[in-house]
């Protein structure tokens, strides 16, 4: 699998189905991640992909949130992740989304599902292009 498919993979997460801000707000990590993902290749080859490949180094997506892998800024998160309604609700970040989590941690459900999709992507591409199984989240 040479560079035409990471490409490949690019556009499809590009084109991810996305009606609401939550799900562009995803598609948008998904594309953040894979992009990470691939600088830090040593070639243009991807042979298999696993969640570990993509949390760089941290144990999980909270630990990865809280590490500012993303964006660290409670107003930055929820402008990428909440209607302008949704928005205008939390006063632009400064209020909790809800009573049970914080930016950081919605940050972290949202990473979680663009990993999903991200490796629904690459190893139903890569079952496609090289015969490999597709992996398990």
């Amino acid at each position: 699998m040479k560079g035409k498919l990471i490409t490949d993979i690019q556009k499809e997460i590009s084109n991810y189905p996305s009606h609401s801000a939550w799900d562009k707000g995803v598609r948008t990590y998904a594309e953040e991640i894979f992009n990470n993902y691939i600088e830090s290749l040593n070639d243009d080859s991807i042979e298999q992909i696993t969640e570990k490949d993509l949390l760089n180094g941290a144990e999980d997506w909270q630990q990865y949130s809280e590490g500012g892998f993303s964006l660290i800024f409670d107003t930055d998160i929820c402008k990428r992740l909440c209607s302008p309604s949704e928005q205008k609700k939390t006063q632009n970040g400064k209020r909790k989304p809800n009573s049970k989590e914080d930016w950081i941690d919605v940050q972290a459900r949202a990473l979680q599902q663009a990993a999903a999709i991200i490796l629904s992507i690459v190893n139903t591409t890569s079952q496609t292009k090289t015969g490999l199984s597709r992996m398990s989240l």
